[in-house]
């Protein structure tokens, strides 16, 4: 009895112990939490003042109205002073002249006397000389550093924001220069009008951040002076003078825990010790000993058993009990019930298992597999598949009702989520499909639900989209087009290149573009905007890109003095090797690199991580030409054409074709030809048919055209013929070249 009795103690002791140690820690990492979170918050008002003194100040409306010999008052109250002060609950907004002068003043959202910017006046002055630069001034350097952080946003904020006491109370203050965000609006430089911005940490600021962070008991004390059940942090303002102190009530986990289970453990304790006398009493050690083996395999089955058909992160149902209830949900069918299967995919998940790493990932899918959960009726089925993928069971339901519950789901997951101090957002896409509507068997609704969020996900994502036997026929045509295409690569049967001439501004015909045909042999003529995209998304593209490219370069040795035009998909850069294997296409072919055109759309600029620019560049040193194609309907961006040394632009056929039916088209047409002209850029424009539009183009400057106004896309025979039959003119400098007929009058394709 005596050694039983002993062991039985120390276990209790050392459970104790456990126990107590258990809650003080639960304790000590709640106060942690809430401490760090204080500290964070108030470290952040600084930063988050700036950003919105930004929204404001780099405007170029603020500044015209500014620069105004007479204020409009009403202007101001609507889109700075009160403006801030009401939507962002700053407490006083000043507007200070070149002088450094306040000329607007606004407390607690309200308009008050410019004179009461004196009460701070001496408090901000080295604020204010910082941020004009004055080299005297101990605020200099911060403001050169803040700027440089701005200059990593906009380019134009300069500010300078600080934690200090004010009027006896901590404040956060940002101080901004006025200014604007193009450049067609004059300032003057040195003398911006000042954007002052103050937040005290002592009044509503104290309730947001009690409310934000569900801090108990929140408040400032000059004096650290915290209750034996309070916490305290002290504030400090920039340079190190303690202003005060924030105390507040720490949330105690563990003590309520206790206080709540501590009586039934204590009695649970005095059970166990008095059972434990009886059972060593009448029980032998080996019938003990076999008890507690056959708990523990009892223990050991169950747990092997959940998690054989739950998934080990949510504790959802896995993919194995998902189809077993599935088949169940099916069955209820035939009865002359209705089943929805929805297929769900998080939406910017990979960004945030990117950006804050899978154990904020692991806590994201348990939180949304959560949210799933209290949506769902309790005999429907939540999934997780794998990944960030997830699938419900709908039963004893309808149409209507299954899209309600898509919308709620599609509400729920843009909630913000709290992942390892950080809030997230996500979306996410659904499939979804209704049984027997949509079909009955299993494998067949998983198919379609598929189809379905595939839709989903091309229609923009964060939405939700219904089966229909439309989305069938097209995943059928998509595989149609997958395996003639890979047939028609691997014999050459049914594909062609055909070539468009370019045609420059005296008349000649200076370069070609190569373009693929496919003429399939049951289907006839597919367009290029059906089995190019079906080519890009399996991959198909490299191979039927190099095939094309060979081809090109074969045909352009018939035409030695033109250079022929090939245009590259955004898919080809990805792969490795896509430098080499172009270098030694034209090697092969025996084509002057010179006289090779590339052409790129801005979708493959925009993918700077896929070392697009390297590639461009080894290119370039290879003797290739680089051009723009489509110009106008993407970013557009000027950085382009400096950072990726384009040779040439085309200007997109909407452009061309919308010429002579409004101003706008034109306006964007000659501003890309200045663009073009400006940076040394030869300028083609796509798409010319009409003589309106070709003499418009030829007024307004353009390098080169081509369309069906010249010719269509021919052969290479073809074209060769019509090269020999076009007449051969002399220009005083310039070789001969060969002259399309007189511009403006159509050819026979």
């Amino acid at each position: 009895m005596l050694p039983v009795l002993l062991v039985a103690m120390a276990i209790l002791c050392l459970a104790s112990v456990s126990i107590l140690w258990a809650v003080q820690k639960s304790n000590d990492v709640s106060a942690e939490r809430q401490l760090r979170t204080t500290h964070r918050s108030i470290q952040a008002i600084v930063q988050e003042l700036a950003q919105q003194q930004e929204m404001v100040a780099v405007w170029d409306d603020a500044v015209e109205e500014l620069n105004k010999d007479q204020f409009d008052l009403k202007w101001f109250d609507a889109n700075l002073g009160i403006w801030l002060s009401k939507t962002f609950g700053q407490d006083e907004v000043y507007i200070l002249n070149g002088h450094d002068e306040p000329i607007d003043a606004t407390i607690d959202a309200a308009r008050v006397s410019v004179r009461e910017f004196d009460r701070i006046k001496g408090k901000i002055a080295d604020l204010i000389a910082g941020i004009r630069g004055m080299p005297d001034s101990p605020h200099r350097e911060h403001v050169a550093e803040r700027a440089n952080a701005a200059y990593l946003t906009t380019g134009k904020a300069v500010h300078d924001a600080h934690l200090l006491e004010l009027l006896g109370s901590p404040a956060a203050v940002s101080i901004m220069k006025i200014v604007p965000e193009s450049d067609d609006v004059s300032y003057k430089s040195g003398r911006e009008f000042l954007l002052v911005s103050i937040r005290y940490l002592d009044g509503s600021f104290i309730k947001q951040l009690s409310e934000r962070n569900l801090i108990d008991g929140l408040r400032f004390s000059l004096v650290d002076n915290p209750a034996s059940n309070e916490v305290s942090v002290p504030f400090r303002s920039d340079i190190g003078d303690l202003i005060g102190y924030f105390i507040w009530k720490p949330e105690l986990p563990g003590d309520r825990v206790l206080s709540s289970v501590g009586p039934a453990m204590s009695l649970a304790a005095m059970a166990i010790l008095a059972l434990l006398g009886m059972l060593v009493r009448r029980l032998k050690h080996s019938t003990s000993a076999l008890e507690r083996t056959v708990l523990e395999l009892k223990a050991s089955e169950a747990q092997a058993h959940h998690l054989a058909f739950h998934d080990v992160l949510t504790g959802l149902p896995n993919r194995t009990l998902f189809e077993d209830r599935l088949n169940h949900a099916l069955a209820r069918v035939q009865r002359g019930e209705q089943v929805a299967l929805m297929m769900l995919d998080l939406d910017r998940f990979k960004h945030v298992n990117d950006t804050l790493g899978h154990h904020a990932g692991d806590s994201l899918i348990r939180e949304f597999g959560a949210r799933l959960s209290d949506l769902v009726g309790a005999d429907d089925t939540v999934t997780r598949l794998g990944g960030d993928e997830f699938a419900i069971v709908q039963v004893r339901t309808g149409a209507e009702e299954a899209k309600r519950l898509c919308e709620r789901i599609i509400a729920a997951a843009q909630e913000p989520y709290d992942v390892l101090g950080s809030q997230v957002f996500v979306g996410v896409s659904i499939g979804l499909v209704l049984s027997p509507e949509d079909g009955v068997e299993r494998i067949d609704l998983l198919r379609k639900a598929d189809i379905a969020l595939y839709r989903a996900k091309a229609g923009g994502r964060n939405c939700y989209c219904c089966f229909t036997p439309e989305m069938d026929e097209t995943i059928a045509v998509h595989r149609m087009i997958e395996e003639d295409l890979r047939h028609a690569l691997a014999t050459g049967e049914g594909l062609e290149v055909v070539y468009q001439p370019q045609i420059g501004s005296a008349g000649a015909v200076v370069g070609v573009e190569a373009l693929a045909r496919w003429q399939h042999p049951t289907h006839g003529h597919i367009p290029p905007s059906q089995f190019i995209p079906v080519a890009e998304q399996t991959g198909l593209i490299v191979p039927f890109g190099e095939w094309v490219l060979r081809q090109a370069c074969s045909a352009s040795r018939r035409w030695p003095d033109l250079y022929v035009s090939v245009n590259l998909s955004p898919v080809q850069f990805r792969v490795a090797s896509f430098v080499d294997r172009v270098v030694a296409i034209v090697q092969e072919t025996g084509c002057d690199p010179r006289r090779v055109e590339l052409e790129v759309t801005e979708s493959v600029l925009l993918d700077e991580n896929s070392g697009t620019i390297a590639a461009l560049r080894r290119l370039r040193h290879a003797g290739f030409r680089i051009a723009l194609d489509d110009f106008g309907t993407g970013y557009s961006s000027l950085g382009y054409l400096h950072r990726f040394e384009v040779d040439k632009i085309k200007i997109d056929r909407s452009f061309t074709q919308s010429l002579g039916q409004g101003s706008k088209a034109a306006a964007v047409v000659h501003a890309i030809v200045a663009l073009g002209r400006a940076m040394s850029l030869t300028v083609t424009a796509e798409g010319v048919e009409t003589d309106t539009q070709k003499n418009f183009l030829h007024t307004a400057g353009c390098n080169e055209m081509q369309g069906f106004l010249f010719s269509k896309a021919v052969s290479a025979e073809k074209l060769t013929q019509m090269l020999s039959q076009l007449p051969i003119t002399e220009t005083a400098g310039a070789k001969p070249a060969r002259s399309m007929v007189p511009l403006g009058a159509p050819v026979e394709a």
